[in-house]
């Protein structure tokens, strides 16, 4: 018999099996459409060119694949914040429809699911993370081969944020592993469902995330530490489930790793593309939070994010229905002349650059983006400092994403 978990998780699926829909309805369009080229190659290897041509084509134009598509810093600012918009249409299924917890949900859903994690990511823990990022950073850097040839992602990239995500969410250190292999399969589903083995390995890596944390949320609840599911269960008692919150924890893990794991490559591949500036980097590490700013918007770890209209409405002179779906190219609106100065040069000293979009904007912004700072910060100012010559030593291999933007293997030399 099937239980109500079980049809949560499906609908959620059925939900991702629609995204995928999409995304093959795309490659009818790919050599006329935009957006079906940013869902394809090239534009996952560098999308910024079609960015350019959908920013000649005005503020808010139609894609042929149906969704209304922007490029615009004020456009995507509006929507993000704007009440008129939501993740969901009620009682619709379509693109944003079941999936990530309160991530593809309105208020007041939203709203409720957001106030259990938001605790997680306040003023007073992330003083208390500092401490663990510093020292895993070193621990990491000293770990290194001493050929001084490496894969950054594996060696140092990805390791920082799991092992500091697992601390936050209370993960026992021997389930680690196999904790942020489940919630690396989860955040494939980013970009939709691939495929039937895509989603079999989704359901399997779902299931696995509702076993660990179940017992976890049992063991908590009879001896509280300081993580956020004691937090969760201390807060709400009986009222939460496993259910309910095996959804919440894996929408912490995918703000927690792929926005940190992304933007740590992402800054090594532009910073070291960019000499000059790494070594403005090494002379001066206080830098490194500008730094990070900058690449924040010079190349996102996520390049969009998308509203559907709630109600009748008018955006950038045009008229949107209720229903219609706009696509926000928020990494397109980090590009913007309009508010950013010489938009495709990078500059670690640019005094603007946290006006960028790279963490969404009004109610749905990131709540991992204060944890994210804090570990890409305290990163590369430890890389350039330690490894004044690191440098790109191999072929660079990307994810076969578009959503989320970054190497899977960053071979380097230092």
């Amino acid at each position: 018999m099937t239980t109500a978990a079980e049809l949560r998780q499906l609908a959620g699926f059925t939900a991702q099996l629609y995204k995928a829909k999409v995304v093959l309805g795309y490659q009818g369009y790919a050599r006329h459409d935009e957006l079906a080229l940013l869902m394809l190659h090239p534009g996952r290897d560098n999308p910024y060119p079609l960015y350019e041509r959908l920013r000649a084509r005005g503020p808010l134009v139609r894609s042929r694949v149906g969704p209304w598509v922007t490029t615009s810093h004020q456009v995507c600012n509006t929507v993000l914040r704007d009440r008129q918009f939501g993740v969901v249409l009620d009682g619709a299924e379509g693109p944003g429809a079941g999936g990530l917890s309160f991530l593809e949900m309105n208020p007041p859903d939203h709203t409720r699911l957001r106030r259990l994690a938001a605790p997680a990511f306040s003023p007073k823990k992330m003083a208390g993370y500092t401490t663990l990022i510093e020292k895993t950073v070193q621990r990491l850097l000293d770990e290194l081969p001493a050929s001084g040839r490496f894969d950054l992602v594996s060696a140092f990239a990805a390791p920082l944020p799991i092992a500091v995500i697992s601390d936050l969410l209370g993960v026992p250190t021997a389930h680690a592993d196999q904790f942020a292999r489940w919630g690396a399969t989860i955040g494939t589903a980013l970009d939709g469902v691939k495929g039937v083995r895509h989603l079999a390995a989704l359901m399997q890596a779902n299931a696995g995330l509702e076993r660990l944390f179940t017992g976890l949320f049992e063991q908590r609840r009879r001896e509280p530490a300081d993580d956020v599911v004691s937090a969760v269960v201390t807060a709400e008692g009986e009222r939460i489930t496993p259910a309910e919150m095996v959804p919440i924890c894996v929408l912490l893990f995918i703000a927690g790793f792929e926005t940190t794991v992304n933007l740590i490559s992402n800054a090594v591949l532009a910073l070291t593309a960019h000499p000059l500036q790494w070594v403005a980097l090494h002379d001066d590490p206080s830098l490194a939070a500008g730094a990070v700013e900058e690449v924040l918007r010079f190349d996102p770890p996520v390049q969009r994010t998308g509203r559907v209209a709630l109600a009748d409405t008018e955006l950038a002179g045009v008229a949107v229905k209720r229903g219609e779906y706009v696509v926000t190219l928020t990494a397109a609106a980090n590009h913007d002349p309009a508010v950013f100065a010489d938009p495709a040069r990078l500059d670690i000293t640019r005094s603007n650059a946290d006006e960028h979009l790279a963490f969404s904007s009004g109610i749905h912004y990131c709540l991992g983006a204060p944890l994210a700072r804090a570990e890409a910060t305290i990163a590369l100012g430890a890389l350039a400092e330690r490894l004044p010559r690191l440098r790109v030593a191999g072929q660079v291999v990307r994810r076969n994403a578009s959503t989320i933007r970054g190497p899977l293997r960053l071979p380097v030399t230092a």
